[in-house]
């Protein structure tokens, strides 16, 4: 009797140390993910707080870790009446736009004939469409901007938004496809003995169907293209026709004031305008943040 007593104490001891155990783990990984939470937002909280200094206090060593006199208001007006800022964002949200709406469904297009229809090569067209991801931007870079050359595009728009309406881009069509593959063929079937065609079935069930997926795309696009720099650095020269990425580079080292160009350190401006430009992004990430994940995650399931 006094055996198990003994041998009953031993095992509630090693039960609650085994729980004991398990809490600490716990605590412990969410300790690291809160440091590296805290780590990965402190430069977003620098630039807020940054965006309402003076200049002089921006360069200040020790730095302040609150405006002693904040100027939010002030700092993000002159933002509006030192550039162009609002005919750069009219621009970004009008390219943006309609590459968003090109990329999102021709690489839905694409994705489609290379997961549901069947014909010679359809697996080396993908393997060496997958492939362009290996290629580096720069790469390429001269041979589209002398084709863009050549077909009068340059100071265009064009460069930065017929090219999405060709597939998207090797990374979409691969997302999408993975998607498609997890969808049952037996949709298509059923489809086709009612009279369906193959176009009928891509609009009417499989995009329906693809709403995490084609979110996941439109999240992705949209950022891609918000702050794409390289395309519009290279392919625009007119300033009113700049896109808030390129024009961003205005607050640098220049501040434009009417028609003259004065070099003076604007980085209080800088950060508020970083701000505003961040803002839609941030926006659509948390609304659409639901079909983001879903998307991501149950792409690649079968395939």
């Amino acid at each position: 009797m006094a055996q198990q007593v003994v041998g009953t104490k031993s095992g509630q001891r090693h039960s609650r140390d085994w729980v004991v155990g398990q809490i600490g783990k716990v605590s412990l990984l969410y300790l690291i993910v809160a440091i590296g939470a805290i780590a990965s937002m402190f430069p977003f909280f620098w630039t807020v707080v940054s965006s309402g200094k003076t200049i002089s206090e921006l360069y200040r060593y020790p730095p302040t870790f609150w405006p002693e006199s904040t100027q939010f208001v002030k700092n993000y007006s002159e933002v509006w009446s030192a550039v162009p800022f609002g005919r750069w964002l009219l621009n970004t949200a009008w390219v943006t736009t309609w590459a968003l709406i090109g990329g999102t469904l021709s690489s839905a297009i694409v994705a489609y004939g290379f997961s549901r229809f069947r014909f010679p090569g359809r697996d080396l067209f993908f393997v060496i469409t997958l492939g362009t991801l290996m290629l580096p931007v720069e790469v390429t870079l001269i041979p589209t901007y002398l084709l863009f050359s050549k077909f009068n595009w340059i100071d265009t728009y064009y460069p930065l938004i017929v090219p999405a309406w060709f597939g998207g881009g090797a990374f979409n069509i691969f997302l999408m496809r993975q998607f498609l593959l997890g969808i049952p063929y037996d949709l298509d079937e059923a489809a086709r003995i009612d009279g369906a065609n193959s176009w009928r079935i891509l609009w009417q069930i499989i995009l329906p169907l693809s709403k995490p997926a084609l979110a996941t795309l439109a999240t992705l696009g949209f950022i891609g293209n918000w702050n794409n720099f390289l395309g519009p650095l290279i392919f625009l020269n007119t300033e009113s026709k700049y896109t808030v990425a390129v024009g961003l580079r205005y607050l640098q080292s220049t501040f434009a004031g009417g028609s003259a160009v004065v070099s003076r350190p604007q980085d209080h401006l800088l950060m508020a305008a970083a701000l505003m430009v961040a803002l839609p992004c941030l926006i659509l990430f948390f609304v659409g943040q639901r079909y983001f994940v879903e998307g991501i995650a149950t792409t690649g399931l079968k395939g």
